[in-house]
């Protein structure tokens, strides 16, 4: 929200309330409190009056500082907040100077200048940013040409603005489909179901990160407006409504370490269980179909050799009308017990489409009312609207009661047989309602997302066990990573559409949040064969992979033969790297580092990945750059070092941009050097035993730095460790395994070796490791 015009004035009816001098302070172990006042106080007349405004400064977690700035103080505390771990909680380093307050939390350091309130970050002795004059800021307005009131949350608002630096670049505040590089744009945190081609989000998170290495977390889960560069080109600014403002500065010293500490306090990226990462498969939208139809595709599937983890039915498993009722339509499924059943014969797992909006001609509808599971108008009605069903209420999850109704509907949908469920809307919840418990409802619009999701992952967590708990989820705020995994929503079928695709889940997992996914050739019409064959590409080089949309089928055959073999060929290709990514997975769940990153998140350094939004790492090793054009033609840039082929072998100098052309059954998939990628055997699909028929493949070691990786079980459970080291034209492994393991050194010649034997395969070596080993071996 802009509230200045120019550099010195304020919009008409604006007023601006900012921080003058450090009147007082109070220095505590754990929280230092301050006393400005937006006026400097000459005499003692001066303190009769005016506006004060009252800081308490906190150390929530390690390298992290909090700032709680109120006007009033006196107003009643209203739900709903995030849910955050403080237990992390430090003591506060304070110095307190003649001129400046220093408080310090680790290498973190904010310095408070008394004599005009101005407040500076530093890291060590690197300034991070500052706020100063007209910065921190309460706000008056009169836009709606009322008069003023003494403090009416309707016209006012509590502003900062932190400064930017020179080459200062914004990124994250969830999954946005604008440009990747946030400066420059004006943007609200506010859930709306816009689709992936307009400013609206599916996923707003008041989180930014910029290149400088630090994240600024502002906790108010209602609208909160960000002026990022653009009100004042040099500054963030972000406001909310009201008399409070509260946000935390957290240090990295890079992005990866700021990510680690921000999921430290809304909590750790869920762990998906292995089978997730296969090939999920739709009914689509509004297609017809039966069970028939479901077992052609499946079938089809099977016999053309492509392995399908998972089937989806979407929204029309219910009868029209009746959504959500979670009653299958007996019209089309008259035995859906015995049907999930064949299913699930064939290696399945089942999803089904649900949401919490519930049509006045579902059975539930009236068993609602009754309970008063509903959100309610202000006049005690039901709150109805004929948006997306017919008359629907929203289910209130703020209300025990109707969380437990809900969920006993979605239990016996998994006693029958169902997996998981895709947990679709959420974003338009409306303002103007009476929550159960009292919630406000600007705060509950985006955080009602948390608490549906939450609702069902619980279900799903108590039925089947946390290890087994995976939504397919479009809505979130903060803290919804910990219920994964999440999906674009509803693009076009197109190059323009692929593209803000993985700009959006690029912002998102700049976020917070370590998995996400999209649907395979677009969602809204219907893609040509070519823009499906390169989608099918980038999907399954994404965590999660889905084919979807909306008024056709998505199964390959229905575009042309050779769409068959590329969605075979990068399914196998997926399955196949299930070690490597199962390994990442583990660690994205532990450490909150995205799963797929940003370009400028693995090297922030090099200038050249600032604005890369049309490549990405998928886990920590491997580099993707899907094709985004009718000619074929890859555009992709490797930063320094060596870079090798992962299909064809081939090894490239970083620190350049290159452009060829690629068949379909072929992507720029690139091994960072200094890798080692683990793999099992293709044709499994992406559950096996991941230490049998493993391959160890090491890739272009530099002199002496330590490679290592670790396999997973599908448990979870660390079952095979290996490093490599190379000094002087020797490699040294470590390797601990109860299982045979071929090691497979890339484009290394072995001339001999001790205390294992090897064979030269072209440009490699291979070592057959029968179990636990330490080994060194001379190259040629």
């Amino acid at each position: 929200m802009k509230f200045s015009n120019g550099c010195w004035l304020q919009k008409k009816g604006t007023e601006c309330f900012s921080p003058a001098q450090v009147y007082d302070y109070q220095i505590k172990e754990n929280e230092v409190r301050i006393l400005t006042t937006t006026h400097q106080i000459k005499h003692r007349g001066d303190t009769l009056g005016g506006v004060n405004l009252t800081i308490f400064i906190t150390a929530p977690a390690p390298e992290v500082l909090r700032v709680k700035t109120y006007h009033y103080m006196g107003l009643r505390k209203r739900s709903p907040e995030f849910e955050l771990d403080l237990s992390g909680a430090c003591t506060l380093e304070c110095e307190d100077t003649e001129d400046i307050l220093i408080i310090r939390n680790g290498s973190l350091r904010l310095e408070v200048q008394k004599s005009n309130a101005a407040f500076t970050y530093y890291r060590g002795n690197e300034k991070l940013t500052s706020s100063g004059w007209r910065d921190l800021a309460y706000m008056k307005t009169d836009w709606q040409g009322l008069a003023y009131d003494d403090g009416g949350e309707e016209d006012t608002y509590m502003r900062e603005q932190l400064t930017l630096s020179v080459g200062e670049l914004v990124y994250g505040l969830g999954e946005r489909f604008t440009p990747f590089v946030k400066n420059g744009q004006s943007l609200d945190i506010w859930n709306e179901d816009g689709g992936t081609s307009t400013e609206q989000s599916y996923k707003n998170i008041p989180f930014y990160i910029t290149n400088k290495g630090y994240g600024v977390f502002v906790n108010h889960p209602e609208k909160v407006s960000f002026e990022i560069g653009s009100e004042m080109v040099a500054k963030v600014g972000f406001s909310v409504p009201g008399e409070c403002l509260d946000y935390f500065i957290i240090n990295g010293p890079d992005m990866k370490q700021v990510l680690a500490r921000y999921t430290d306090l809304t909590g750790k990226p869920g762990l998906p269980a292995p089978w997730t990462f296969g090939l999920w498969l739709s009914t689509s939208f509004t297609t017809n179909y039966d069970e028939e139809t479901v077992n052609s595709f499946v079938d089809g599937m099977l016999e053309r050799g492509i392995h399908l983890g998972v089937f989806h039915f979407d929204c029309f498993w219910m009868k029209d009308f009746c959504w959500s009722d979670f009653t299958w339509d007996s019209r089309v499924f008259p035995d859906p017990k015995n049907m999930l059943a064949r299913l699930k014969a064939k290696g399945l797992k089942i999803c089904v489409w649900i949401n919490s909006y519930i049509g006045q001609e579902s059975v539930l509808f009236e068993e609602g009312v009754k309970g008063g599971y509903f959100l309610k108008r202000k006049n005690g009605d039901v709150w109805q609207w004929d948006m997306w069903q017919p008359g629907m209420a929203i289910v209130d999850f703020t209300n025990p009661a109707a969380c437990k109704w809900f969920g006993e509907k979605l239990k016996e949908l998994l006693d029958m047989g169902v997996d998981c469920f895709k947990t679709d809307f959420g974003e338009r919840i409306p303002t103007d309602v009476v929550y159960y418990d009292g919630s406000d409802p600007m705060k509950m619009h985006n955080y009602y997302t948390y608490l549906y999701n939450k609702a069902v992952y619980d279900v799903l967590a108590s039925c089947r066990g946390k290890e087994e708990a995976i939504l397919f989820a479009r809505s979130a705020t903060v803290g919804g990573q910990k219920f994964p995994v999440h999906w674009g929503g509803d693009c076009w079928s197109d190059y323009e559409s692929m593209e803000e695709s993985l700009r959006g889940g690029l912002s998102l997992t700049m976020s917070g949040f370590g998995y996400w996914s999209h649907d395979i050739g677009g969602f809204e019409s219907t893609s040509t064969p070519d823009v499906y064959k390169r989608w099918a590409a980038f999907g399954l080089l994404s965590t999660h992979s889905r084919l979807h949309g909306s008024t056709s089928y998505r199964v390959p055959w229905a575009y042309d033969e050779e769409a068959v073999d590329v969605v075979r060929f990068f399914t196998e290709l997926k399955g196949s790297l299930m070690p490597y990514l199962y390994r990442n997975a583990v660690e994205t769940s532990k450490s909150g580092f995205p799963m797929m990153r940003s370009m400028v998140m693995e090297y922030t350094k090099d200038p050249n990945c600032s604005y890369l939004d049309k490549q990405y790492f998928l886990g920590d090793s491997l580099l993707v750059a899907p094709i985004f054009n009718e000619d074929s033609m890859a555009h992709y840039y490797l930063p320094e070092g060596k870079w090798t082929n992962y299909l064809t072998g081939e090894v490239r100098e970083g620190g350049k941009w290159y452009e060829e052309k690629h068949s379909y059954l072929s992507i720029p998939l690139y091994v960072k050097q200094g890798s080692i990628i683990a793999t099992g055997p293709k044709g499994q699909g992406a559950v096996y035993d991941y230490t049998k028929n493993l391959e160890l493949k090491i890739y272009e070691l530099q002199e002496g730095a330590e490679a290592t990786t670790t396999v997973y079980q599908e448990n979870g459970d660390r079952a095979v460790v290996m490093s490599a080291v190379l000094r002087d034209g020797k490699i040294t492994i470590n390797l601990s395994s109860k299982e045979p393991v071929s090691i497979i050194l890339k484009n290394y010649v072995v001339h001999s070796a001790e205390g294992v034997s090897f064979k030269v395969d072209g440009n490699d070596t291979v070592i057959l490791a029968q179990e636990s080993l330490v080994a060194t071996v001379t190259l040629s």
